[in-house]
């Protein structure tokens, strides 16, 4: 599809924008300003990629006919330059078309991760401790930067549940197909007779809100101080450090121990609460703005079984996309990049025909 006139619309519209943010009572308005200076980046963004993309097709099609030349030195040369750049034109014309659906502001924030055990007992809690590991590995390969907020180890090992925080440039916008069921296929170190086990882990990854995302009164909060437990040590142990927060409009609760003191249990707890009533408000919004919404990948839906890892096989299948890997030592050391990609052109049919853009 030619996106020439929707490019030049674009463009239109960076001009007004940049005409905006010349204007000295500019800032005046935070919210307002945040807003369009994000919108700014995004259409800056959007347009050097158009640029790109349109050097690299320039490129291509010259290449292409210099492998006619008669001199075969040159045509070789100009062969050997074809992969590479019909590689460029394939992502940058997934970058552009991506860039040109109707952007989701969540996108672009950081993120919340929180992994808990399922069914499967103690392999359960070991399966989700290594999920933490792929994604903590996964995050150094994206240059993001992650911090654990809150964690309940297991005593056989893994973890009953932890939470992490991710920050980075375009967290949520890669990170959030992982939301679902994993499932795990293998021998667990405990199994004496060599069988199989199915186990589960549950993962949910929620965009970090703003304060402008979610209104908290006082009197909704029902906060309450207890003693932490779990592994720590006996500072851990002998102080009501931990923090217990319930949104009685929401019913939504979270506690929080990790923290060395009571005050910063307070503060991680009302981060994570405040990250969980908003993703409760845009799953009532998706739903009341289209049934289809649901049906999109990357919808987030937690008790959706999305992905097995099949160790006797050393495969990984996403069940969204019908993707399958045979590298699951690699993905498991956080190689999901092809995992991403493929959700991620997924979703962006699904979105193109529902905007009718293809």
């Amino acid at each position: 599809m030619d996106y020439s006139s929707l490019i030049e619309k674009r463009r239109n519209r960076l001009e007004e924008i940049e005409v905006e943010i010349s204007q000295p009572n500019f800032f005046n308005d935070q919210k307002a300003a945040s807003k369009t200076m994000r919108e700014h980046r995004q259409l800056k963004n959007l347009l050097e990629s158009w640029d790109q993309l349109k050097t690299a097709e320039q490129n291509l099609a010259e290449n292409r006919e210099l492998t006619k030349e008669n001199d075969p030195e040159i045509a070789e040369m100009a062969q050997e330059e074809i992969p590479a750049l019909e590689k460029a034109v394939e992502t940058l014309s997934q970058e552009v078309t991506y860039a040109l659906l109707p952007s989701d502001e969540t996108e672009s924030r950081d993120a919340l991760v929180e992994i808990r055990g399922g069914a499967g007992g103690d392999e359960a809690n070991i399966f989700a401790g290594d999920l933490l590991r792929m994604y903590q590995r996964y995050c150094e390969e994206r240059s993001w930067k992650t911090e654990i907020i809150d964690s309940h180890p297991s005593e056989s090992g893994g973890v009953k549940s932890v939470t992490i925080k991710v920050s980075g440039n375009e967290v949520f916008r890669f990170l959030k197909y992982e939301s679902g069921v994993h499932r795990v296929q293998r021998v667990p170190a405990t199994e004496t007779q060599g069988r199989i086990h199915t186990s589960t882990a549950s993962v949910a990854v929620l965009p970090e809100a703003e304060e402008v995302d979610v209104q908290l009164k006082k009197e909704d909060l029902d906060i309450q101080t207890c003693r932490a437990g779990g592994a720590g040590g006996q500072h851990v142990n002998t102080t009501d450090s931990a923090v217990q927060i319930t949104h009685k409009p929401t019913g939504i609760m979270v506690r929080c121990e990790h923290g060395r003191s009571q005050h910063q249990n307070r503060e991680l707890g009302m981060q994570i609460l405040v990250a969980k009533i908003f993703e409760e408000q845009q799953r009532k919004q998706q739903e009341e703005y289209s049934a289809n919404r649901k049906a999109l990948i990357g919808s987030g839906d937690r008790s959706e079984k999305i992905r097995t890892y099949n160790y006797p096989q050393s495969r990984v299948t996403d069940h969204r996309v019908n993707h399958t890997s045979h590298n699951l030592d690699g993905i498991m050391e956080g190689a999901l990049f092809e995992f991403a990609d493929q959700l991620q052109a997924a979703e962006m049919e699904a979105r193109l025909k529902e905007e009718g853009l293809n």
